[in-house]
């Protein structure tokens, strides 16, 4: 089994708190106790490169801060942390996000990796200025995708589309390197925009079959492509010393959700066109019941937060089982995210990842650092074996 790569969360969509910051995904966000700060942000980018994260997706949305600027920002106050930066292809000119991406690629030093999302929402596409359908919206994010990476070769690019036309465009600054391309989406054109395109494939935390199911659903179709794509899981995490106090912590996030929160947030998230979307509305049911959709998973986050809604939780152990299970299922990279982001960076980054770098899952990506190990209270300090 090859060693995996994990991210963390730039909590950009109503800040961050104690509790569940519900919204987003076409739904209006709760306001988290800590604004989307400079000073916070950068807290937390920090911390996630300290702990051996390698970058922190940040994204994108009318209910959040623009990614592209705050990443920027953020940049400045970290050192090798990368930022996966989301964004949507169609409100920005392919040979603008082109340069766009290699200035940050170049004077960051190559920490720019790339979420390309196409908008699941139509009424929230509105809102930005784009009145195309879901199927259009796809075709039009694989014609971007081609105009871009055949920009980064440098060499002369003439396109003449359905939706973009360029001629003789070649970009003078290259990024170096060409940045990794990460892509979701359930949907028939979804799928097939990943397989030509994409670096890295993105799913939602579902149960380890499910996921199994897909990638290998992507992953065939790639190969018709020619091509190889890596795989990666966004999902959420609640990872303590103990099992017992995980579910502690899961029992206290749901009685922080009202049933008038869950009852608007669901309503909003209903008329999503996502069918990533609808897998999580699925698992979740609208209700406080049954929540545990598989062991250690749980689907509680998704009932008042769009996008992704299941979370690991338990002890640091059965956290590191589960991420197994994943991996064996075809998964290399997983975009995690915790409440707060701040505090649960810590605990997954002193608790689980240690355990998963004992059983040759990890390793720290910056050379010369060593995993810090969580000490529960009251105990002797862990020494790496």
């Amino acid at each position: 089994m090859t060693e995996l790569t994990f991210h963390w969360f730039l909590p950009t969509n109503g800040g961050d708190g104690r509790q569940v910051v519900g919204g987003g995904h076409g739904t209006p966000a709760d306001s988290g106790g800590r604004p989307a700060s400079v000073a916070y942000l950068g807290q937390i980018a920090r911390s996630a490169e300290q702990l051996g994260f390698e970058a922190a997706l940040t994204p994108t949305g009318a209910w959040c801060e623009d990614a592209w600027i705050t990443t920027a920002m953020i940049a400045g106050v970290s050192e090798r942390l990368k930022f996966l930066v989301a964004f949507r292809p169609g409100l920005t000119a392919p040979f603008l996000a082109a340069q766009m991406a290699g200035t940050f690629q170049n004077l960051s030093g190559g920490r720019l990796l790339l979420n390309i999302v196409t908008g699941g929402e139509s009424h929230e596409q509105r809102m930005f200025g784009d009145f195309l359908d879901k199927d259009g919206r796809y075709e039009r994010c694989g014609e971007f995708l081609q105009i871009v990476r055949e920009l980064w070769t440098g060499r002369p690019v003439t396109f003449d589309g359905k939706y973009y036309a360029l001629e003789d465009a070649v970009l003078a600054q290259l990024p170096d390197p060409a940045p990794r391309i990460y892509f979701g989406g359930s949907s028939p054109a979804a799928l097939d925009v990943a397989a030509r395109h994409a670096d890295v494939y993105l799913t939602w935390g579902e149960p380890p079959s499910a996921v199994a199911e897909k990638v290998n659903r992507v992953r065939k179709l790639a190969e018709r492509e020619g091509r190889h794509l890596d795989f990666g899981l966004r999902v959420h995490t609640i990872a303590r010393d103990t099992a017992q106090e995980a579910w502690a912590e899961a029992d206290r996030l749901l009685a922080g959700i009202s049933e008038e929160q869950i009852a608007k947030v669901q309503a909003g998230l209903r008329r999503s066109e996502s069918e990533g979307q609808r897998r999580m509305l699925a698992l979740n049911g609208g209700t406080k019941d049954g929540l545990e959709v598989y062991p250690n998973l749980w689907a509680g986050v998704g009932l008042v937060r769009g996008g992704a809604g299941t979370a690991l939780v338990g002890s640091h152990a059965q956290i590191a089982d589960l991420i197994e299970q994943y991996a064996a299922a075809g998964i290399s990279e997983l975009v995690l995210s915790g409440y707060p982001h701040l505090e649960e960076a810590y605990r997954f980054g002193e608790g689980v990842l240690p355990e998963l770098a004992r059983r040759g899952l990890w390793r720290h990506p910056a050379p010369g650092r060593s995993p810090a190990y969580a000490v529960p209270f009251g105990a002797a300090p862990i020494r790496e074996a």
